[in-house]
């Protein structure tokens, strides 16, 4: 059977290809800077590889280039849609109604249309990543698998926002959780570097969105995130924790409209309102010249990392893992420098020379015999979707 697995990012879309059950990958690739006149295609098989520089000004453009080369007579994988047996789709968030893995009906398309509100930049891209693959792949069972269900878990007392109750119980206003396929992946294989079920570990997402998890014995017991991706870390675009006053601030004495405030924090703030960069390198890469701002936002950046780090390690009263994943936490040496930095009393302790080595599978960059594991995992979300997508395919 062949699967194929769509994660629909702010600004990107992954896409793998797969032969399952024994998860060969047939073809693989990134779609970056989505939006952009110079966004970047990235697509490969096992003899070839293909890198394009072209405009992709929305994720309906990419998902169309994706179709046309996996069905080039040259470079393609497929002969025919029929080939694909299978869809699944990341999809960021399933509020109250998704909990598990499921397959796309109208009604579901219609819930994670509703649902875009509390995640604009990812249920819109997830949905039309849903609507596009519906036309040219017909006959595909289509599956979602949502970012919000390894979040479950999360107790009451940590998920609950201290407003009135009616607002909980009657609106369902509460912490929800995202990035959660990939916090359960690198969890698990952290566990299994670990050789140990009864653990404490601390799970650092860090791509074009940001979050960290606190995971107890496999289980997610707290997460940056909350109600919305927008809470929490310092993003790509996206603002993380502020105080809610600057909210009616601007609403009353700057005179901003509703749309107007939610556009800001959104797509305009983090580390975009900061440098007039959203791309981390390209951040890097100015620091290192000497660029005042770039400096400090990678300041800030880090040092709201490093709160949770703490806060985390609080509550879950100990540590053995912190592991670091996505597309700047697998390859960014210096974040991981200035986050491990001056943490030594929680047993966390970087090597600087491991930390400068690459890798595709997961590595230790902790000094030796620390208490702290500092891992580097890289996630693997699409194969993780792909497993749920087959199994609910089987059971059905």
């Amino acid at each position: 059977m062949q699967v194929l697995v769509l994660n629909s990012g702010s600004s990107s879309i992954k896409f793998q290809l797969f032969s399952m059950p024994k998860a060969n990958i047939l073809c693989s690739g990134l779609i970056e800077r989505i939006g952009f006149k110079d966004a970047i295609f990235n697509f490969r098989t096992e003899h070839k590889t293909i890198a394009l520089e072209v405009p992709i000004l929305n994720h309906k453009e990419g998902l169309q280039l994706l179709a046309q080369h996996l069905l080039n007579k040259e470079t393609g994988i497929i002969k025919s849609p029929n080939d694909i047996s299978v869809v699944g789709h990341r999809v960021v968030h399933g509020g109250k109604h998704f909990s598990e893995t499921t397959e796309i009906t109208e009604a579901v398309k219609e819930k994670i249309r509703d649902l875009s509100s509390l995640a604009p930049l990812h249920n819109p891209a997830n949905l039309q990543g849903i609507e596009v693959a519906e036309a040219i792949f017909p006959n595909a069972k289509q599956v979602a698998v949502f970012d919000t269900a390894f979040h479950q878990s999360i107790p009451e007392y940590a998920y609950k926002y201290a407003i009135p109750n009616k607002f909980s119980e009657d609106y369902n206003i509460r912490l929800y959780g995202f990035h959660g396929t990939s916090h359960k992946y690198v969890s698990e294989k952290a566990i299994e570097y670990l050789g140990k079920k009864d653990s404490k570990i601390i799970t650092i997402h860090l791509g074009n969105g940001c979050s960290m998890t606190a995971v107890k014995n496999g289980k997610s017991i707290d997460h940056s995130l909350g109600f919305s991706p927008n809470t929490g870390l310092i993003m790509g675009t996206r603002s993380g924790d502020i105080d809610t006053s600057i909210i009616f601030y601007l609403a009353k004495k700057l005179n901003f409209t509703l749309d107007e405030i939610n556009t800001l924090l959104q797509k305009e703030s983090g580390m975009l309102g900061l440098t007039g960069f959203s791309d981390l390198r390209d951040i890097e890469n100015e620091a290192a010249k000497g660029n005042k701002s770039c400096q400090l936002a990678l300041e800030m950046n880090t040092y709201r990392i490093k709160k949770h780090i703490g806060g985390y390690a609080a509550i879950l009263n100990g540590l053995d893992a912190i592991v670091f994943t996505a597309g700047i936490g697998e390859n960014s040496q210096r974040m991981r420098h200035l986050i491990c930095k001056e943490l030594d009393f929680l047993g966390i302790e970087i090597d600087a020379t491991k930390n400068e080595e690459k890798s595709k599978t997961i590595r230790s960059i902790s000094k030796d015999n620390t208490k702290v594991e500092i891992l580097v995992i890289p996630t693997n979300e699409e194969l993780e979707i792909a497993k749920q997508a087959m199994g609910l395919y089987q059971n059905t």
